[in-house]
């Protein structure tokens, strides 16, 4: 396990090539989740994620005869974009192994930061295998995404920056993956002050950590497609498991919903882009998983802004349903001239505005009947509570497609 002093050390190494980056209270979010909630904004940094800092730390303290071969990392995009960037600066060459189906807008940055790419498999393990193959084969120096002193140590500052932007910090919320964020975090913040509560956030779809700690080692779980494909590793890291077990005070997950609610929430109420992996922290503080009390002073970590622009659309889609500003219904009306005015009549009685209709004559509906697919704009959950009482009452027969 690695002590504070390396994050310290890490930290003067990495000073002068390094955003500072903001730790602001969000009275949006601190009315939202009851907390006194900050945002540590690491999108900001120059490859938009927290990434710059492991994978930087490592690559520093390279040989003369390391930095000649080159160095080679496995990534889902965001790891793989910082060792690319940080590379080019330094000199070397690096090879980037991504999974075929990572986000196109990483896949692009990687290879604008002059890395050669290479595609395969499904998922960071996929890519890790082959990775692993490569560097054995070519001798190359692996940058590991998390499974690393020095990269636990570079993501460890920002720990050290959180206990100097808030002072009276108590709780910070942190994105997990393969834990090497966390790791690094929990150690700086722990070793100065013991209190202050270190809480975990994975995707439902792939709580490796979570599993990982119930079993005592790291386990292994099935490949899943989620929003917060930055986390989505299905195995915890062995040097990042020893920490969580004994700094890490509790480990939470959050739904694709509420992953996709938090991007479009950060939009909104701070414009700040978060990729779904980036906005874990926020959505589960926002859907108060965690066992934080009221008015806690809390630093939730935007840990990532590199999101594809069309998985954005759907997201904000998605999250706009989630929030009740969303609504796509199923209606069953006759098929008769005035009978679809009169259903739009009903909306716009409840004062819901008609964004798309579709017919459907043919399949699944009776001779006389059509079933119509109308898309609504409403203001929330009680807008929608309303406006589906009064189909009700107007006799209509409905079903909710989309919440």
């Amino acid at each position: 396990m690695i002590d504070f002093e390396a994050i310290v050390a890490a930290r003067q190494r990495l000073a002068a090539n390094l955003v500072f980056t903001p730790c602001t209270q969000s009275l949006p979010f601190s009315r939202l989740t009851g907390l006194a909630a900050y945002l540590k904004l690491e999108n900001l940094q120059a490859t938009g994620s927290f990434k710059d800092r492991g994978s930087l730390n490592k690559m520093l303290q390279l040989s003369d005869a390391e930095r000649a071969r080159g160095v080679i990392a496995a990534s889902a995009g965001n790891h793989g974009q910082s060792v690319a960037y940080h590379a080019k600066r330094l000199g070397l060459k690096a090879t980037i192994v991504m999974p075929e189906n990572a986000p196109m807008i990483k896949i692009l940055s990687t290879r604008e930061h002059g890395a050669e790419v290479v595609l395969r498999g499904f998922g960071y393990d996929d890519a890790f295998a082959e990775a692993s193959a490569r560097q054995q084969r070519d001798g190359l120096t692996f940058i590991h995404a998390f499974d690393d002193d020095e990269v636990i140590a570079g993501q460890g500052t920002v720990g050290l920056e959180l206990l100097e932007q808030v002072p009276e910090l108590e709780a910070v919320v942190v994105p997990v993956g393969g834990g090497g964020l966390i790791a690094g975090i929990a150690i700086a913040v722990k070793h100065k002050r013991p209190g202050i509560k270190v809480i975990g956030v994975q995707t439902q779809r792939v709580p490796s950590a979570s599993a990982s700690l119930s079993a005592g080692a790291p386990v292994t779980l099935a490949p899943a497609l989620t929003l917060a494909d930055g986390i989505a590793v299905r195995r915890t890291g062995d040097r990042t498991l020893p920490v969580l077990a004994s700094h890490v005070d509790e480990i939470v997950t959050v739904s694709e919903d509420e992953i996709a609610n938090a991007i479009l929430l950060l939009l909104e109420r701070e414009k700040t882009v978060a990729e779904g992996a980036g906005a874990v922290a926020v959505a589960a503080a926002v859907n108060q998983r965690t066992s934080l009390p009221l008015g806690c002073k809390t630093a939730l970590l935007v840990c990532g802004g590199n999101i594809d622009v069309n998985i954005l659309a759907r997201v904000i889609e998605r999250g706009l349903g989630k929030d009740g500003r969303r609504l796509k219904l199923e209606i069953r009306i006759n098929d008769a001239p005035g009978s679809l005015h009169a259903l739009l009549g009903v909306f716009a009685q409840a004062r819901a505005s008609v964004l798309e209709v579709m017919h459907q004559r043919t399949f699944g509906v009776d001779l006389g009947d059509t079933l119509v697919d109308v898309t609504l704009e409403t203001r929330g959950p009680v807008h929608v509570t309303e406006l589906l009482a009064s189909l009700s009452a107007a006799g209509y027969v409905h079903r909710r497609l989309l919440s």
